[in-house]
């Protein structure tokens, strides 16, 4: 890990702000990782799924125990890259919505390192969110925040959080949280390298900034928007951001922690007026909104990151309560039958009552 290079910072995680530091070195230490590889012949590629800029992912069966998996080569990349993706997988093992690390195996010729993950029968989401009914947007931005809450409480930011690397099974109401390659653990006061802090060099942030992303994950979703802010470059995304949030409050936010950027980019951004999200609203969409919508992704997307929700925080909105409560039978339910009062449960939380608009706790078909 880096050294401190500001022993104080402008600011510092509202919440989990010391969690590696109680969970010790041997938590986040991820140079000191002593990799273990398995047997590559376990596994066979059956066929392509997508490529990014550090792996290529490939769909394929574990012939020993006769089941699919997810093969992702890695890409020539720094061994400190692999093993930090690596210890982050591992530590968030069992999780809940973590995608579950199972090998890691070595080309005995390249030396090519290759991760193991679980399966998801995943639908691209361009295909995907046009099918999802309100109670079901309610329901994975709920799994989603599930997944963030849980790597933040353990001094994790994903920093790559997008519908690209949101797998869910419709048909088994299945999220996995995914692709775990930017991930970083959170020291106080260190400065992270490579949302607005990014855009504007601010090296300080925090989980916040997975939140933004979480908002911007919603609107894709309530909008049919994709992706909500369409830059060309960084430059470029800044300015589209302050097209629709406005320049007031990023003038402020650059002031309140004495960013500077430069003039050019200032002239760039120009000056706006905040657009009403009215202004997004379409016969396709409106379906999504409601005014606890409207009022969530307004907390999610804010230029200052310490005032937006926490995880924890925004599923304790307005806009969750239904799913909440139907969560919490849900849970009710896996008590009763690990203390063998009842059957182990089949229901899982589906989508909204036409007649009410309740959710309800229903099995799977």
């Amino acid at each position: 890990m880096n050294e401190p290079v500001n022993p104080n910072p402008p600011s510092v995680a509202r919440v989990y702000a010391n969690a590696c530091e109680t969970l010790g070195p041997s938590w986040w230490d991820y140079d000191s990782l002593q990799l273990r590889f398995g047997y590559q012949d376990q596994y066979e590629i059956t066929r392509r799924l997508g490529r990014g800029k550090y792996s290529e992912v490939f769909e394929g069966v574990d012939v020993v125990h006769h089941k699919l998996i997810v093969i992702k080569v890695l890409k020539p990349i720094k061994k400190k890259k692999v093993k930090r993706e690596l210890k982050v997988l591992s530590n968030l093992r069992g999780g809940p919505n973590i995608i579950e690390l199972l090998d890691v195996v070595r080309d005995p010729q390249s030396k090519t390192p290759s991760i193991i993950t679980e399966h998801v029968d995943n639908l691209d989401s361009r295909q995907l969110y046009p099918k999802f009914t309100d109670g079901d947007v309610r329901y994975y931005m709920y799994e989603l925040l599930k997944a963030l809450d849980f790597c933040h409480s353990k001094g994790i930011i994903h920093r790559d959080v997008k519908p690209l690397n949101i797998l869910i099974d419709h048909s088994q109401r299945k999220l996995r949280l995914i692709d775990w390659g930017l991930a970083e653990f959170y020291h106080p006061g260190v400065e992270l390298n490579v949302p607005p802090e990014l855009l504007v060099e601010y090296t300080h942030y925090d989980y916040s900034l997975d939140l933004w992303s979480v908002g911007c994950t919603f609107g894709t979703m309530i909008f049919r928007r994709d992706p909500l802010f369409h830059g060309s470059s960084n430059d470029d995304q800044l300015v589209k951001i302050a097209k629709v949030l406005g320049t007031n409050d990023l003038w402020a936010y650059l002031d309140k922690y004495q960013i500077d950027i430069d003039a050019e980019l200032e002239s760039m951004v120009g000056e706006h007026a905040r657009k009403p999200w009215s202004k997004l609203v379409t016969n396709e969409n409106r379906k999504y909104l409601s005014n606890s919508a409207i009022d969530l992704i307004d907390r999610l997307l804010q230029y200052d990151h310490v005032a937006r929700p926490t995880a924890a925080e925004a599923m304790q909105h307005p806009y969750f309560e239904q799913v909440r409560e139907a969560d919490r039978k849900r849970v009710e339910e896996e008590e009763r039958a690990r203390r063998g009062e009842a059957a182990a449960p089949t229901a899982v939380f589906m989508a909204p009552n036409e007649n009410d608009g309740t959710f309800q706790v229903q099995e799977l078909s």
